[in-house]
């Protein structure tokens, strides 16, 4: 999809739709200044007859209307003017665009972004979520169809997104330029979400590293291998892996955006590609989806493709723990007693609480070999995130009060919430072990803030935020899919932390 920005009256537009907004009953979006032709009464009559009303998400389309150029006029419901909130203006761009490509045509005029929504003050937040908001409602996984399988086919193949005033175009130029480097990284992450477990394996995701890396200059990988680990003593992550046919992997990605002295943002990914719970198995029903096991290591590639695709002027650092999970005759076991890179011990009570494990080796790594402003890991970590936040936000813990708020700024600027937790020392208790230095789980009460505290033990000395997603980083039933969730905050916050520091 080819995206413009322009300033213009959608009297003079040439092209195959203009989509304006239309508030219940009453006004246009445009607030009279887009088409003249409603003083004329059609737009009156339209309401009279009920073919619009004005509800959130509602169409109509007008064809040959006199004095425009375009082939026809899209109206769409925009709800209660003081309604027009952040999720009512991407209700309204979903619906518009659905609509459109049902129609047919190849271009359209996109008038939804002139309109103010309710604290919103700037045109680059309007095109970045439009044309979000558009990418995700053109997203599909077909890499998995059969050789006889046609994707279908649309013409829609340009949109312009319209602002009221010349002065507004730099603005909404930049939000086409976030935009489409964030619906990249999210696409990124929503692919290897998305990607059966027999194909995306902790191999194959060193693979797609070196792939990314190849495509932008200023990005590198390499991949260490079980001989690697085992000479570096990680010791958890390879105790989660001996279950499985397929070697672990920790991935490192380097974006040398910044200055050569500029010290990295580091984002750490748990990427289990797939999770049977290991000896301590899992349920069957739903274990399919557990191939998202992995989506923080999906939103790591996500947040370093789109900071690559924006050239942004920042270090940044991508390391994935990448395993499988599996059951088998030398998986570890409930009892067992492992030694982490840290040389912290841990006791394993459950082996389905693998993640963390795997997440203690790689911070260990990142503390042993970065001196970082910051690190932020984030992993599918606990069902208890999803008991206690469901899935409207990410579960935010952190040893750094500002660091914590501008994750949780980024998040609510991006749509991509993640809300703050406690991690007092009193929840270590929890986690006392007889025979270790700690166990991997700390019983069946707050079991998202024990794993957070947990990893805390190895990222003590980092200036340190932790992200369990297990909430919002896929969608079950009719809508099962990868979300590419958290790469939208991740993003914002990058961009927000390049703008500090020029």
């Amino acid at each position: 999809m080819e995206y413009l920005v322009k300033s213009g009256s959608p009297e003079k537009q040439r092209v195959g739709c203009v989509v304006v907004g239309v508030f219940d009953r009453r006004k246009l979006t445009q607030q009279g200044r887009a088409l003249d032709f409603a003083a004329d009464g059609l737009l009156s009559s339209i309401l009279r007859r009920g073919d619009l009303d004005g509800k959130l998400g509602d169409t109509a389309v007008l064809h040959n209307v006199e004095e425009l150029l375009c082939d026809r006029v899209l109206l769409v419901g925009c709800g209660k003017e003081r309604e027009f909130n952040e999720r009512a203006f991407e209700k309204a761009c979903a619906a518009a665009f659905r609509q459109l490509y049902a129609l047919g045509g190849i271009d359209a005029a996109f008038y939804l972004t002139e309109q103010n929504v309710r604290g919103r003050d700037d045109f680059t937040w309007q095109v970045k979520s439009a044309l979000l908001t558009v990418e995700d409602c053109i997203y599909r996984f077909d890499d998995c169809r059969g050789a006889g399988f046609e994707a279908p086919k649309h013409k829609l193949t340009r949109l312009v997104f319209q602002v009221p005033r010349r002065s507004d175009l730099r603005a909404a130029e930049r939000g086409v330029t976030e935009g489409r480097a964030t619906a990249a990284g999210i696409k990124r992450a929503k692919d290897l979400g998305n990607t059966p477990a027999n194909i995306c394996t902790p191999i194959y995701l060193a693979e797609r590293a070196e792939e990314l890396a190849r495509s932008h200059g200023k990005l590198t990988s390499k991949a260490l291998d079980e001989n690697d680990m085992t000479q570096l003593g990680m010791g958890a992550l390879l105790g989660v892996s001996r279950g499985s046919r397929q070697p672990a992997r920790l991935i490192i990605m380097e974006y040398n955006g910044g200055a050569k002295n500029q010290k990295p943002t580091v984002l750490v990914g748990k990427g289990v590609t797939f999770d049977s719970g290991g000896i301590s198995i899992k349920p069957g029903a739903a274990m399919d989806e557990m191939k998202y096991d992995m989506g923080g290591a999906a939103s790591v590639f996500g947040a370093i493709e789109a900071a690559a695709e924006m050239d942004l002027e920042q270090n940044v650092v991508g390391v994935i723990a990448a395993t499988e999970n599996l059951p088998d005759g030398d998986a570890y076991k409930p009892g067992d007693i492992l030694t982490s890179m840290s040389g912290q011990t841990i006791e394993i009570l459950n082996t389905d609480a693998e993640g963390r494990l795997a997440l203690a080796d790689a911070l260990t790594y990142v503390e042993h070999n970065y001196d970082p402003d910051a690190v932020v890991d984030m992993a599918t970590l606990t069902g208890a995130t999803l008991v206690a936040l469901g899935s409207q936000a990410a579960a935010l813990y952190g040893n750094n009060s500002p660091l914590r708020r501008a994750l949780r700024d980024a998040g609510e600027a991006a749509g991509d919430r993640a809300w703050p937790m406690p991690l007092w020392e009193e929840y270590q208790e929890q986690l006392d072990s007889n025979f270790a230095d700690m166990a991997n789980v700390g019983g069946k009460l707050a079991g998202s803030v024990t794993a957070a505290c947990f990893l805390h033990r190895f990222a003590r000395k980092l200036r340190w935020a932790h992200l369990d997603i297990a909430g919002v980083a896929w969608k079950s039933g009719k809508e099962k899919g990868a979300t590419g969730r958290p790469v939208g905050l991740l993003t914002q916050y990058l961009i927000d932390h390049t703008h500090d520091e020029t």
